[in-house]
């Protein structure tokens, strides 16, 4: 082959490298699998498909602070229901979110929301005890309190955590172990057993996998 030739294919050659350099760098940061979504689905007018969404609340955390869902905009979250004074499932719950906030207390868009179920009991004075027992030093895991029947309709209809029928009366007492991940939209992405902690791993490296999703949007809108 003569140099014009050799010329004519280096020519060729290299929009094609630059093209495959790309498409590969394009997609290099995607995630490798992205979560379900849970909960009802519906579709709007236009056919587009409409997830189940956390309904809005209003709670008061440990700091005597009102806590609603502009406190959790834009922000990946998890959510458990536990009680201070439970000696069964809920102090391994707690031991088990420590290490899901050791692991994101420094991120501003990952918070964890613990509701009690015995508001009667757990004050905002008593959640905070609980939070310092557990090394909490900044809002990045807030201890809820709030109306009983709020509460537990929040558990039930919109973090669907429990499927017994209750109204939040007195006799009304809702105990889970699960704790339930939301994305930023108040979107349901997955649940795990709070007393396991396989199941507490897999919590933290969906909460990574969530993460990437939402860089790899930004970049690629």
């Amino acid at each position: 082959m003569n140099i014009k030739g050799n010329y004519y294919w280096l020519l060729l050659l290299i929009p094609m490298a630059f093209v495959a350099w790309y498409f590969i760098n394009k997609n290099e940061q995607k995630p490798l699998r992205t979560l379900p979504y849970f909960g009802q689905k519906n579709s709007s007018k236009k056919g587009d498909t409409i997830f189940h969404t956390v309904k809005p609340f209003c709670f008061t955390n440990q700091y005597g602070e009102k806590v609603t869902e502009e406190t959790i905009k834009e922000k990946i979250y998890v959510v458990d229901f536990f009680f201070t004074t439970c000696q069964s499932i809920c102090p391994i719950m707690s031991d088990e979110l420590e290490r899901v906030y050791k692991q994101f207390s420094s991120r501003q868009d990952v918070l964890i929301l613990s509701h009690t179920v015995a508001p009667e009991e757990d004050s905002v004075n008593v959640l905070m005890n609980y939070a310092k027992l557990h090394g909490v030093k900044n809002k990045q895991w807030l201890f809820l309190t709030g109306d009983k029947k709020h509460l537990y309709e929040m558990a039930r209809q919109s973090y669907l955590l429990n499927a017994e029928v209750g109204n939040g009366g007195e006799e009304d007492f809702i105990h889970t172990q699960n704790f339930a991940l939301v994305d930023k939209e108040r979107h349901l992405r997955g649940f795990y057993d709070g007393t396991d902690s396989l199941e507490v791993s897999r919590l933290i490296i969906d909460i990574n996998l969530l993460l990437e999703e939402y860089a790899y949007k930004e970049k690629h809108p």
